[in-house]
């Protein structure tokens, strides 16, 4: 049982990470409106509110755009095209999907469950519901059902996604993120995981994972092609992160966003995140690939990266904002909406 995307660490087993888990499909379940006696359609017809356009100046504060209003978004819409291809690949084997999905048992799955109510805060409509409400608008801009979301203290700023066979998806996100982040970039992170579910990645990971397995206990396959076996599967894991945080774009609406908390995640702590420019990250990233751009700079970064599970923040960075600015993101037609009201409440004591 594998670990789905813990947002700045790498794939583990179980054994290695208690409560590590493997994403599959999930039953729809329908979401609730806007807010207090507002329908999705009324609350797009409010005023905009300010934007997040000032993020390459230091600010400590930020609200984050409700979901943008557009048509229904397929995986296709988004997905890397890297991963696209891996993906296909990974399909054109039968009987591994269904294989994979078995593998979690009815008692593992209650464990799961039972571990998150016990030791997490499920958020709600009657707990942190500003946060629901985040959650909703996000699932409804990637057309899934809502995930449940759980709260977990813990001093790692991180998340991940996990599902079971046949229950509704999870996304877990710790107090420290919650710190670090403001609203927005925290939809942002939401909607990165929940661009998992959209595009079926837990399945394929596990999947991948156990290609990789059963190669390496076969005596007569050859330790070139282990090697190289590997290499690939580290590459498509790399590219479906880069899908996902397209789905946080399609989200946030705003680049500068999702760079932000990709900056953050690499250097920032609560009392410096609102002196950090993301402009600034975005020339340091662009300094990266010059400094990377000659044979023995291209030699240095692949070996950098070559067994990650997630690519270089600031690889990361440069290419979302790439992907910004391209036709395919533009034909798309994302517009930012109305935050939804009451959205900052509840916030005390946390600089948004």
């Amino acid at each position: 049982v594998l670990l789905l995307d813990p947002l700045t660490a790498t794939v583990a087993r179980s054994a290695q990470r208690p409560g590590s888990r493997t994403l599959a499909h999930s039953p729809v379940r329908p979401s609730r409106a806007a807010g207090p006696g507002r329908s999705v359609v009324a609350a797009a017809l409010a005023p905009n509110l300010p934007t997040n356009s000032d993020y390459g100046q230091p600010s400590s504060s930020d609200a984050p755009p409700s979901a943008p209003i557009r048509r229904k978004v397929s995986a296709r819409d988004f997905r890397h095209p890297l991963d696209q291809q891996n993906t296909q690949l990974l399909q054109a084997i039968p009987g591994l999907s269904n294989l994979t999905k078995a593998l979690v048992t009815p008692l593992a799955e209650q464990m799961l469950i039972l571990e998150q109510l016990s030791t997490s805060i499920l958020v709600g409509p009657k707990q942190l519901p500003h946060i629901h409400q985040l959650v909703l608008d996000a699932a409804e801009v990637l057309d899934i059902p809502p995930p449940s979301l759980y709260i977990r203290q813990s001093s790692q700023p991180n998340a991940y996604t996990l599902a079971i066979s046949g229950r509704e998806p999870v996304v877990v996100v710790h107090t420290a993120l919650i710190e670090l982040m403001t609203e927005a970039e925290l939809q942002a992170v939401l909607a990165h995981e929940m661009g998992h579910l959209k595009c079926d990645h837990g399945v394929w990971l596990t999947v991948a994972n156990l290609l990789t397995l059963g190669v390496e206990i076969s005596p007569f396959t050859p330790s070139f092609l282990v090697g190289n076996l590997q290499d690939n599967l580290m590459r498509w894991v790399r590219a479906a992160e880069l899908s996902c945080d397209r789905a946080a774009l399609l989200v946030a609406g705003d680049p500068k966003v999702v760079v932000s908390v990709l900056m953050k995640l690499s250097g920032g702590c609560p009392k410096l995140a609102g002196q950090l420019n993301v402009d600034a990250f975005l020339d340091q990233a662009r300094g990266y690939d010059e400094a990377s751009n000659s044979p023995l700079g291209w030699y240095l970064r692949n070996a950098q990266t070559r067994q990650l599970t997630h690519p270089l923040p600031v690889a990361r960075a440069r290419e979302i904002d790439e992907w910004s600015r391209s036709a395919e993101f533009l034909a798309l037609g994302v517009t930012p909406a109305p935050t939804p009201s009451g959205i900052t409440d509840g916030l005390s004591g946390i600089e948004v």
